[in-house]
């Protein structure tokens, strides 16, 4: 069997993110869900609306989101809704909160070793198609936060989330910090639920991962550290495993000197064993083939 390919390019710009798509040749139909992480209220590292509206043009998507399952600007509907506004995305582009009304989607997660059920926002059955648009980065709960976290995490409802972080125990947010999983089982919920939505998507459904703002912390952090190293790359690919290994080899093979407080982050939450969990589900593969895309000729040097 061919290797998945991540393709990648340096420059980082909302032009090249459109050029990065095409090299996917997706095939997208209907009405596109792009799944982005809006960002946390006094985040300063998340993806500006402003830099994807090239590609949401081209994708012609709606932007979706789901609430969060901690106390923020984020875990309601109402609140949510002002973020997104505060933020532009709403000013932009339609953007639809998932879960704004129950009942959840419910999708079966058969034979799961820690989660029965992935429970994400209804509005997801809406959609045919969707493009994950990852900010890759770190993550102080799951190590790093890339395809596969916007997969399980992000189309998670308020209570999905809950379910995930407490692998099953509960769907309560009121008792979401009381029973938190052991790490391990909580990085395999998160495999087992990001394959849910792998499955529902079929192979209508693509991935962008942008390496910048590179901090220890997730954009659902209202303080933030500061990127600790240079921005990497575009990385884009069909294959959630592949393209979030291929972020984290990025960093591995990085001289940045910034690049072991990353790693540091990333190891110290076991961050890595969730691809690890995922390529054993085998719905996508670690072993990847990376090809790299250089810059757009110039007018003088075009044919």
């Amino acid at each position: 069997m061919a290797k998945p390919v991540v393709y990648f390019m340096k420059e980082i710009t909302p032009e090249n993110v459109v050029r990065m798509f095409h090299e996917l040749d997706a095939q997208l139909p209907g009405k596109v869900a792009v799944k982005v992480h809006s960002g946390e209220r006094g985040n300063q590292n998340y993806l500006r609306p402003e830099f994807l509206k090239p590609l949401m043009d081209e994708v012609g998507g709606t932007i979706v989101e789901c609430n969060t399952a901690y106390d923020g600007a984020r875990d309601t509907t109402e609140k949510h809704r002002e973020l997104m506004a505060e933020h532009d995305w709403s000013t932009l582009f339609d953007v639809d909160i998932m879960d704004a009304e129950g009942p959840d989607l419910v999708l079966p997660i058969e034979n799961g070793k820690v989660l029965k059920e992935n429970y994400v926002g209804k509005h997801l059955a809406d959609y045919p198609s969707m493009l994950v648009v990852s900010h890759f980065k770190g993550h102080p709960m799951g190590g790093f936060g890339g395809a596969l976290k916007q997969l399980s995490i992000g189309c998670a409802s308020n209570q999905g989330k809950v379910n995930i972080h407490t692998a099953g125990v509960t769907l309560k947010q009121a008792e979401f910090w009381d029973k938190l999983a052991a790490q391990e089982d909580f990085l395999h919920g998160m495999a087992e639920s990001a394959e849910t939505v792998v499955n529902h998507f079929g192979n209508q459904i693509a991935y962008i991962n942008i390496a910048c703002n590179l901090s220890v912390d997730c954009d659902c952090c209202a303080v933030a550290e500061d990127p600790c190293m240079a921005d990497i790359g575009i990385f884009a690919s069909l294959d959630p495993v592949a393209i979030d290994q291929a972020c984290i080899d990025a960093v591995k093979n990085s001289d940045d000197p910034g690049r072991d407080r990353l790693l540091e982050r990333i190891d110290s939450k076991m961050g890595t064993k969730t691809i690890d969990f995922a390529d054993e589900l085998g719905y996508g593969s670690k072993d990847y083939e990376l090809v790299v895309v250089g810059p757009s000729p110039s007018p003088a040097n075009e044919v």
